[in-house]
């Protein structure tokens, strides 16, 4: 029962994260970019439609960058994701990728793999050809705080040789220049969080 409990108190925040990301909820209400009470709660899982898919990233050896993936699959066949990481070098730009295998047992995060790409298409950005692990880059703000929502075309969060559950989510040390193959050069990996379904 102890276990349950644990998860469930692990999951209940990335649940309200996906429900914030979706199209149509708004925060009226609940203050400033803060949840809400129970309530709130409530209302923001009942509003969710779809699979939905986690990943909590802790920091690889050395680096202080944390926080949470949250992946959405929409009715569109696209997928949204709201990404929230501390520990970024302030006013920094970090590539961020989904990384083929889910395991963040390696200090530096290379047990992660390379990229997610079961297409075999070339590393670019979304409005071009690219891997389905290729997300947007993140940008910290003076605090080290990136708090973004994307939407992603190529992976799913449902079963499926494109499903992003059971893969990695890595962020990296620099930006992501879109142009460099396979990696786009972005350096080492500062955090990694393998992705869970719910």
């Amino acid at each position: 029962m102890k276990r349950f409990r644990l998860t469930l108190a692990a999951a209940l925040p990335a649940l309200l994260l996906a429900a914030c990301a979706s199209p149509g909820h708004d925060h009226k209400g609940m203050g400033d970019d803060k949840m809400g009470g129970a309530k709130d709660g409530e209302h923001m899982m009942m509003s969710m439609k779809g699979k939905v898919a986690v990943a909590s990233l802790t920091p690889t050896q050395g680096n202080t960058a944390r926080g949470l993936f949250v992946f959405h699959q929409m009715g569109d066949g696209q997928v949204m994701v709201h990404a929230h990481v501390s520990g970024l070098k302030p006013g920094a730009e970090h590539g961020v990728h989904i990384h083929e295998k889910g395991d963040c047992a390696s200090p530096d995060g290379t047990s992660a793999g390379g990229h997610f790409n079961p297409d075999g298409k070339p590393h670019g950005p979304q409005t071009s050809a690219h891997h389905a692990g290729d997300m947007p880059a993140l940008k910290a703000d003076a605090n080290g705080v990136a708090d973004v929502k994307f939407t992603l075309s190529g992976p799913t969060v449902t079963a499926g040789p494109t499903s992003v559950v059971d893969h990695a989510v890595i962020v990296h040390a620099n930006p992501d220049d879109y142009a460099t193959q396979p990696t786009g050069n972005s350096g080492g990996r500062i955090a990694c969080g393998v992705i869970a379904g719910y």
